[in-house]
């Protein structure tokens, strides 16, 4: 779990390894986070995880829900035969990429035209969870670009992931689990040295943040 302090730089507040994805696994999370200082969380962007959107409502019920675009893009290709790709991602930047939530609506309207016959199941997938994978329109520009990942560059999490997995390759047995959790741990305080820079246009995306969150946004 990564968040953004007050003065712009990304954070890891935690790592934790559990078998099984459940409600009950991301509520006894957040639970632990919220008991350890986190008062509120305006907005999450999480992957279609078992159960993450309701244990987020249940502990912090007045934040709003983004489902990563990037891995609903990654979701919707693997079904795609490698001749379309190309194509196919093409067409469904119009979704993704306009300025709008009514543009992107009647993009997908057409993209499901196209492409339905096809490929039916990505698009289900997206119109199933169409007003988590939208929440970002609702927000200014500068801060769309930390809600959800473009498919251009490599966000956060993957970036993160990709160190971890830099840092673990080198060994192909970890005898015991504590082993493990240690390796990711420096792996992520390598990361964590390196996040010396705010996110783009921080100072502008502060402001909106106090406008549109008036009540419950405390930067101050």
């Amino acid at each position: 779990m990564v968040g953004l302090k007050h003065n712009g730089l990304r954070e890891v507040l935690g790592m934790w390894i559990n078998e099984t994805e459940s409600a009950s696994f991301w509520i006894n999370i957040l639970t632990e986070i919220k008991a350890r200082g986190v008062k509120d969380i305006l907005i999450a962007c999480t992957d279609n995880l078992a159960g993450i959107r309701q244990a987020i409502k249940s502990v912090f019920p007045d934040t709003v829900t983004q489902l990563c675009v990037v891995h609903q893009i990654r979701n919707s290709i693997r079904c795609v035969v490698w001749k379309n790709r190309k194509h196919f991602l093409s067409n469904l930047k119009s979704v993704y990429g306009v300025i709008n939530k009514e543009l992107a609506f009647d993009a997908l309207e057409n993209f499901a035209q196209k492409w339905g016959s096809k490929y039916a199941y990505a698009i289900k997938f997206w119109k199933d969870n169409w007003d988590e994978l939208t929440a970002y329109f609702d927000y200014p520009m500068e801060m769309r670009r930390i809600i959800y990942t473009i498919p251009i560059g490599i966000g956060t999490i993957e970036s993160l992931n990709s160190t971890i997995r830099n840092y673990t390759k080198t060994k192909t047995v970890f005898p015991y689990d504590q082993i493990a959790l240690k390796a990711v741990y420096l792996a992520i305080a390598n990361v964590d040295e390196k996040w010396t820079h705010p996110v783009r246009d921080w100072g502008m995306v502060v402001n909106q943040l106090i406008i549109i969150f008036s009540e419950r946004c405390r930067m101050f």
